[in-house]
């Protein structure tokens, strides 16, 4: 090129790549033509990590975004759920007057937020499976329709589901029965 700078990309491979190791390199090229210069020299590792640098900032992202959504979802469950507890408080109080038990409560309250829970569990399995095509261009070394992953994740929104529904479900079984009749 004439009057103009040109960069040419030089590998070497090296056991370790010392400052001392850049440095010999450095006067190797230089004692060929005085005109070359090697600027910022880099190992294949930091290489390797720039070049996916834009793709791990992006799953941290993802990662993020993730965990704040089930975070928001185990809040808005349980905040469902406590509200349908708080809205039944009379009915489970009528109930342990009439004879039922405690356990039976709380298995009432669970069996209906697990059905909740499973139901959009189920809903959200479905519409990953439907955005694998866009998710497939951004993984690397996992399919995009893994099926350890999906179980993985349904196991764990599983846990938080029911974690989400068992404390209001705690709750209505500590309701007195004279209180809930008499409250309203």
């Amino acid at each position: 090129m004439r009057g103009g700078i040109s960069g040419v990309r030089v590998v070497a491979r090296s056991e370790g790549a010392t400052p001392a190791f850049f440095d010999s390199l450095r006067r190797v090229v230089q004692s060929q033509n005085s005109q070359n210069v090697i600027s910022r020299p880099q190992t294949m590792n930091e290489v390797i990590a720039g070049s996916l640098a834009t793709r791990r900032f992006s799953m941290t992202l993802l990662n993020a975004f993730a965990l704040l959504a089930l975070l928001l979802a185990s809040v808005g469950l349980y905040g469902v759920i406590s509200y349908l507890v708080g809205q039944r408080t009379r009915e489970f109080g009528t109930r342990l007057a009439l004879g039922a038990r405690r356990p039976d409560i709380l298995r009432l309250v669970l069996n209906h937020g697990m059905k909740m829970a499973l139901g959009g569990i189920a809903l959200g399995l479905v519409a990953a499976l439907g955005m694998t095509r866009l998710l497939a261009g951004i993984l690397y070394g996992v399919s995009a329709t893994d099926p350890a992953t999906f179980a993985l994740i349904a196991l764990l929104l599983t846990a938080v589901g029911l974690l989400a529904c068992f404390v209001p479900a705690w709750r209505a079984t500590k309701v007195d029965p004279l209180v809930a009749l008499r409250h309203e």
